[in-house]
């Protein structure tokens, strides 16, 4: 996609080792983005690593089939608290990252600071500032539950933040 085509769907992912977070906006130049949907992929149930990241690729499969995004923007992963849970978080975001390109849908990357900074103006913003901006600026009553829905809406609206700047 080049710089000057505007995405009508943009389909957030927040990557994590046993939740996947994901959500869909939409977007027409004259309108504010709307929310379409969001939730996560579990993958808490599957104990068997291959069988935990075919689930990924077939949940996930789905959604981008179902929702048809424009583009998909997922949250970079460049620093780990936990490093029990690095690998996991990795071989998740492998599995996102070819089940976008099987679908032929263009990936943007952005790391939580990127994200923080676009939707805050201030790159260490506290979760639950950012969790309300995206609540507003989708024009969303509720809280959006669990926080890697939000995560993800938030990487979305990231991403077309930056491709109106441009």
């Amino acid at each position: 996609m080049n710089k000057k085509t505007k995405p009508n769907k943009i389909f957030g992912i927040d990557p994590g080792s046993t939740k996947i977070g994901y959500g869909v906006i939409h977007k027409n130049d004259q309108e504010e983005p709307t929310l379409i949907d969001y939730g996560y992929i579990d993958l808490r149930k599957p104990l068997n690593v291959g069988k935990r990241l075919l689930q990924l690729y077939k949940d996930l499969s789905f959604l981008i089939s179902k929702h048809k995004p424009d583009s998909i923007a997922v949250e970079s992963i460049y620093f780990f608290k936990n490093a029990k849970t690095i690998t996991p978080v990795i071989q998740s975001k492998g599995v996102i990252l070819y089940t976008a390109a099987k679908a032929n849908v263009n990936v943007f990357e952005y790391t939580p600071l990127q994200v923080k900074q676009t939707i805050s103006g201030y790159g260490k913003a506290h979760k639950d500032l950012i969790q309300k901006l995206v609540q507003s600026a989708l024009n969303y009553k509720n809280t959006i539950k669990p926080d890697d829905a939000s995560d993800a809406l938030a990487i979305a609206l990231c991403h077309l933040r930056h491709l109106t700047r441009s």
